[in-house]
């Protein structure tokens, strides 16, 4: 994971698609794995949003959404994904190796910024699987820190081993020259697995309503006139934890009309 931070990084606006060099590729379960692509030229995108990448299949182009991992400020671009067997895209984009090209659309769109949120203190972020991606980019982001006091981050998976990404990049971000002074102890993580023994397990959903992710992060869920909130992850997940934070009272937000909580709809297959 490239962690360059130039807060003082020349942005530039955005053109058609291009062809892109594949930079490296990690593989982290037989389930997920992360790649990094050269950055085009003039490419601008708000930390939380995403993109449409692929491959030419058959002489067409196969696309599909991906958040971008990466931060804004990056030079170049992270993604993190999940395999399918006998997905369209993604059984052959696991197969990915350093050199090949990655077709991007440079066309970002996406709820999952900080634009969509009214002002607030606290800052949640709900993410299962490969949901992790977008907030990847939102807690490597100094302006992340600037608009809130404390940003608690959430990542569920089945397994343990699925948290690895999560979990290192976590480290890095401490461990950063730049990043890690500005972060201190504004950032708190919190994972749980569901299927196997972990130090914290069950749905997120479950943790926050018996308690848990309020008492571990010393952080009362959820007051509508301080917290706000992002969430990515399976369908079920972002339906659930949708209905909880309306029944405290916090509204769904836009780019068009900023509220307390927003979600992403894209999926990758």
């Amino acid at each position: 994971m490239n962690m360059n931070f130039d807060p003082k990084a020349k942005k530039a606006s955005t053109n058609g698609p291009t062809l892109e060099t594949v930079l490296s590729v990690q593989h982290w379960t037989e389930h997920l794995f992360s790649f990094r692509i050269t950055r085009p030229a003039g490419f601008r995108f708000r930390s939380g949003e995403f993109v449409m990448i692929g491959l030419e299949v058959e002489g067409r182009p196969l696309m599909r959404a991906y958040s971008i991992a990466s931060p804004s400020w990056d030079e170049e671009l992270e993604f993190f994904s999940i395999k399918v067997e006998d997905g369209p895209l993604t059984s052959r984009l696991q197969k990915i190796q350093p050199g090949d090209k990655i077709r991007l659309n440079r066309k970002p769109v996406g709820t999952l910024v900080l634009d969509a949120l009214t002002p607030g203190k606290n800052l949640f972020l709900f993410s299962t699987g490969t949901g992790f991606a977008p907030f990847a980019s939102a807690i490597r982001d100094p302006e992340t820190y600037e608009k809130f006091e404390k940003i608690i981050v959430t990542h569920t998976c089945r397994e343990v081993a699925e948290l690895d990404y999560s979990r290192q990049l976590i480290q890095e971000i401490h461990d950063h020259e730049f990043l890690g002074e500005m972060v201190g102890n504004t950032l708190h993580y919190y994972a749980s697995a569901t299927r196997e023994d972990f130090e914290r397990t069950g749905r997120i959903t479950t943790l926050i309503e018996n308690g848990d992710l309020a008492k571990t992060t010393g952080t009362p869920c959820f007051d509508p006139a301080t917290d706000r909130a992002m969430i990515c992850g399976s369908t079920d997940m972002i339906k659930d934890t949708k209905t909880l934070l309306e029944a405290y009272g916090m509204t769904e937000g836009s780019n068009a009309k900023p509220a307390e909580f927003v979600i992403e709809k894209a999926f990758v297959g």
